[in-house]
């Protein structure tokens, strides 16, 4: 019997481990409802349905840093749940609920008005409000009750274990705090439920207040539960619960993104989609500690990803340069602090190597997980490097370049020695880890990388994205040992090796059928994975595309099958296991699209890439001006509107990046030989846009443009 080979829907056949129950992970929201409204700060969010609530058993509650402090909250009056009236979120950490009640015995519908204002800061803060709009007394019992499972993330995704008999109680029997412990080895957590207003009782884990209410009467409680000490907040917003809802309280945050390059449009829709971006990434920051090291960085996404990511940070800071360099240098001194020291095979480190996730919760704690922190990529290193050169080319920081000297060196030696697996010249990967990730690009789902037959490809593959990123990561630490890191020799021999990279990736994959078009990647007996996929726009945006190519690939991102009409999709509709409603297999991804945008603008094809970037800003103008993660595939032809992926982050970082990239390409705003260039290419129907306060060289810099004429000019220090 011929032994079975891995692939990425099998990583290491006969192990079981992550990559077997990866398709066995709930959708969101199912049991919250369309209507479900997160709160978020930093790596602490609650989710809840449209009454405020959280029912047991569902992928709601309170989460901070991977650990679901809260698995329930439900209120109830009379015995009955409460009717939502309207819902909405305030700021990113802060949300108001108003509530009726339903017909209930002696109680006539809409006799009381329930508010249930909350936000997250220094813990999770709620103030229930309650008024009666009766004649006459009336008497209420109110009940919440409280439920806390203490999962780990990746548990809620899947399924929950249950700790039920390892959790201690030592409610205080004034009705003054509930309190929930659980420990497990070093693992330690706990949660309290203070409350200003004592409760008349406690029953199990409920609070129960008896009340009477007279005609007209407020009655309110307010409910605290403190985050565990320690790091993980930036900055959390901190005051009186209606201060905080109205925006009287003191936000760090407002500050924080009031610090930034300031840009404005004739076009409201572009504009506010702009502050949403930069809004949602202050949101999305976090401060933790991992193996000793402290780093301040954004989160991926809500809710899965509220976590350190390599790929997704690098390319979110890379998009982001535009506004300010702040990012992209923590980005780059934070991953360089944790970059792989020794070959470990449960966490795929390599030495040179640059992280992939990072985790906090029990699972990755007590060893069960890779993930403190696991470094299954086959892309961030090269992605730092990548970020290294453009964050020299905007800042001309010689000093904090030749700092990571000896890191670039490091990551350089990953690619030649570690991440090319057989020494063909192509940087592949497989994993070594039970736990490990089948796919290692950004397409990392089982079967995100596929032959246009369906076939899954055995391992290790080679994809083409990441031969991109290799040869423009060369290509640029070329640039940087010509001038700040001054090694001549070593330049030479980078420039060579990436053109011997370019002849021979354009060579092997290259596919003339079907009008022409480049291979997802070669597997790992380097057959050419067949499939057209939006990999192509990340080679635009390498560089790796020959000039008299690029048409023929350009054909193929703007056709009706790789182009929904809001933008590129993961996989062309030609292709067999094409979904529109597929994780990568029809989906169509913001930061995927900003990326073929620079690409296009790269080889001069604005119009196209301005096709893209207008589609994109009207898709954000529907969802509140936040682009989610993913949009579902279908054509726009067919849909008056545009169809968000149903599991998608939001906000999530690199969808939260992607509107500035797309104003970068539409400005051709661009540092060229310690200059910075403007060209820009508006569409009409955006008009015209300026902005303060750029950033390039240690200065600042405005700009006006309008359609293809513009000019910079130098702010005063």
């Amino acid at each position: 019997m011929a032994a079975v080979r891995a692939t990425p829907a099998d990583p290491t056949p006969g192990v079981v481990g992550a990559a077997t129950d990866a398709g066995d992970q709930r959708s969101m929201p199912p049991e919250l409802g369309p209507d479900s409204l997160a709160v978020l700060s930093g790596p602490t969010f609650l989710y809840a349905n449209s009454r405020g609530d959280v029912p047991p058993g569902s992928i709601g509650g309170l989460v901070h840093l991977d650990t679901r402090l809260l698995s329930g909250w439900s209120l109830t009056v009379n015995g009955s749940e409460l009717l939502a009236l309207r819902a909405e979120t305030i700021d990113h950490y802060s949300a108001q609920y108003v509530l009726t009640n339903p017909d209930l015995p002696g109680l006539p519908p809409n006799s009381l008005g329930v508010e249930r204002l909350r936000y997250v800061g220094d813990g999770f803060h709620e103030r229930l409000e309650l008024r009666s709009f009766q004649p006459e007394p009336v008497r209420v019992q109110l009940r919440l009750a409280v439920h806390v499972d203490f999962a780990d993330l990746f548990e809620v995704k899947s399924v929950v274990r249950d700790r039920s008999a390892e959790i201690t109680r030592a409610h205080a029997a004034d009705g003054s705090e509930l309190s929930f412990s659980y420990r497990k080895g070093d693992f330690r957590v706990q949660t309290r439920v203070c409350c200003r207003a004592p409760a008349d009782r406690v029953e199990g884990d409920e609070l129960v207040w008896d009340l009477e209410l007279r005609p007209r009467e407020q009655w309110q409680v307010d409910l605290h539960v403190p985050l565990p000490p320690g790091v993980g907040v930036v900055e959390p917003v901190r005051g009186d619960i209606a201060d905080v809802i109205r925006g009287r309280a003191d936000d760090p945050l407002r500050r924080w993104t009031e610090d930034r390059a300031v840009l404005r449009s004739d076009n409201q829709a572009l504009e506010r989609t702009v502050r949403q971006s930069r809004d949602d990434l202050a949101a999305l920051r976090l401060d933790l500690e991992v193996k000793g090291q402290r780093i301040m960085l954004p989160g991926a996404g809500l809710p899965w990803f509220l976590a350190v990511f390599g790929r997704d940070t690098l390319i979110t800071a890379y998009q982001t340069l535009v506004a300010g360099p702040t990012l992209a240098k923590g980005a780059l001194l934070a991953l360089a602090r944790l970059q792989g020291d020794t070959c470990d095979d449960f966490t795929d480190e390599e030495p040179g190597k640059i992280l992939h996730e990072v985790r906090s919760g029990e699972l990755t704690r007590s060893g069960e997980k890779p993930y403190g922190p696991y470094y299954g990529t086959a892309d961030a290193t090269q992605l730092w490097l990548i970020l290294l050169s453009e964050y020299w080319r905007w800042t001309g920081d010689d000093e904090t370049v030749r700092r990571l000297k000896d890191n670039a060196l490091r990551a350089l030696r990953w690619i030649d020695e570690y991440g090319d697996r057989d020494g063909d010249g192509y940087v592949e990967y497989g994993t070594r880890s039970p736990e490990g990730l089948g796919n290692q690009c950004w397409r990392d789902s089982p079967d995100g990388v596929c032959f246009a037959d369906g076939r899954i490809p055995v391992l290790p593959l080679a994809t083409s994205d990441v031969q991109g990123y290799t040869y423009d990561a060369k290509i640029r630490l070329a640039e940087l040992f010509d001038g700040p890191l001054a090694n001549p020799a070593l330049a030479h021999r980078l420039r060579d090796e990436a053109g011997t990279l370019y002849e021979r990736f354009n060579r092997d994959f290259w596919i003339e059928d079907r009008g022409g078009f480049y291979a997802v990647a070669l597997d790992g007996d380097k057959n050419v994975v067949d499939a057209k996929t939006s990999s192509m726009g990340h080679l635009l945006w390498s560089g790796i595309v020959p000039r008299d190519r690029a048409d023929a690939v350009v054909r193929q991102l703007m056709s009706p099958d790789l182009f929904s009409g809001w933008g590129i999709r993961t996989l062309s509709r030609e292709e067999a296991l094409y979904n529109a409603v597929g994780y990568h297999l029809g989906t169509v991804w913001p930061h995927d699209n900003s990326i073929a945008v620079l690409g296009l603008a790269r080889y001069g094809y604005r119009a196209e890439a301005n096709r893209i970037s207008v589609a994109l800003f009207e898709a954000a103008e529907q969802f509140g001006h936040r682009l989610p993660e993913a949009l579902t595939g279908f054509a726009r032809e067919r849909m008056v509107f545009a169809v968000p992926y149903p599991t998608a982050c939001s906000p999530q970082a690199w969808a939260a990046g992607t509107p500035l990239a797309l104003v970068r390409a539409m400005l051709g705003l661009n540092p060229t030989d310690g200059r910075l260039v403007l060209d820009p290419d508006i569409p009409q129907e955006l008009g015209g846009i300026t902005a303060d306060r750029v950033r390039a060289f240690g200065q600042e810099w405005g700009l006006e443009a309008v359609g293809r004429s513009g000019h910079l000019r130098l702010l005063p220090s």
